[in-house]
């Protein structure tokens, strides 16, 4: 993630050119709306602020537009969004690409031209994609690592004035996962709750922030495994009260032990925790914490769990038994 774009544009240095592209729609969204704020006067935006869908529009109408003279106002600011010849997907329509290479080698410099897509990679053979790379100011938004999200909660808390123990960053991960904008959404929250100068702790964390439905089965898993049955079943019941299928239950149960039962026989085979997100397809920090769950576990303990699941699914859904019950008991068994 490029942190500088950020900061010159909150300093109101622009350049001609950038490339905002990735898999992570906030971050990509997040610098659209800051160019949008800084960039551009409010009064001015009917007249000096356009935005054209490349799917729909031929890059040299957008050109047109962004070689046009800014009215009541110092720059334009045009943003391009769906720009799929810069992948290997075939456009819709035909654009004039020698035209865009000239323009991107000679930028209107009263403009600003904003290229927006939301892919994971971009066709590096083409040669319009190496230019724009090289000319632009580019900022790949993809998912965020442990690391990048704690310096994204840093960097967002310390900007405003509020300071956030490292305990409660861990905290909040655990309890929101690695959604950027939930995490966000939270922190804001948060903030605004301790005021400026405040300082966010595990406890405001703990007050403020609502566990997700998986946090839930994750923590009831934790005291499954610490033998701690009187708060497992606390869990367990205040979810029903919510109005939680007892079988959507089992689902997630069954899909936490399974990671347990992979990241535990990825790492037999001494695969990193890097290694396991990327086979398993989920986040790094999801692996991190399995990790610490599944070493109390045998594989042998895992694959009969996850036997025991698959018979309670069969029970559930051929109304053998109540579902409610069957799900007490395989806790109480659990956690003996």
């Amino acid at each position: 993630m490029n942190h500088e774009i950020w900061k010159n544009i909150k300093k109101n240095q622009f350049g001609s050119l950038y490339l905002l592209y990735g898999t992570e729609p906030f971050l990509i969204n997040e610098t659209k709306e800051l160019l949008v704020s800084k960039a551009i006067n409010e009064e001015e935006k009917d007249f000096n602020f356009s935005s054209f869908d490349l799917e729909e529009v031929a890059i040299e109408v957008a050109l047109e537009d962004a070689e046009t003279l800014p009215f009541m106002g110092e720059r334009r600011l045009v943003l391009l969004k769906n720009p799929n010849f810069l992948t290997s997907e075939k456009s819709k329509i035909e654009h004039n690409i020698a035209k865009l290479e000239a323009y991107i080698n000679e930028p209107a410099p009263f403009t600003i031209l904003v290229f927006i897509g939301n892919y994971p990679k971009l066709d590096e053979r083409k040669k319009i994609t190496k230019l724009l790379k090289q000319k632009a100011q580019v900022l790949e938004a993809n998912t965020l690592s442990e690391k990048e999200l704690l310096g994204w909660m840093s960097d967002r808390t310390v900007t405003n004035g509020i300071a956030m123990s490292e305990e409660a960053k861990l905290l909040i991960l655990q309890l929101t996962g690695t959604n950027l904008l939930m995490l966000t959404q939270e922190i804001d929250k948060m903030m605004l709750y301790v005021g400026q100068g405040g300082e966010i702790t595990t406890d405001v964390v703990m007050d403020l922030v609502p566990r997700t439905l998986e946090q839930n089965i994750f923590t009831l898993i934790e005291k499954i495994v610490q033998r701690n049955l009187s708060e497992a079943l606390r869990i367990f019941y205040d979810l029903l009260r919510n109005n939680e299928e007892p079988i959507k239950l089992l689902a997630l149960l069954a899909g936490q032990f399974r990671l347990l039962l992979h990241v535990k026989e990825f790492s037999k085979k001494g695969y990193g925790q890097q290694q396991i997100a990327g086979h398993l397809k989920v986040h790094p920090f999801r692996v991190k914490l399995a990790a610490g769950q599944a070493q109390l576990f045998t594989e042998k303990e895992l694959e009969n769990i996850m036997s025991q699941i698959a018979e309670m699914d069969y029970e559930m859904k051929s109304g053998k038994m109540d579902k409610q019950l069957l799900l007490e008991l395989f806790i109480m068994k659990l956690a003996k």
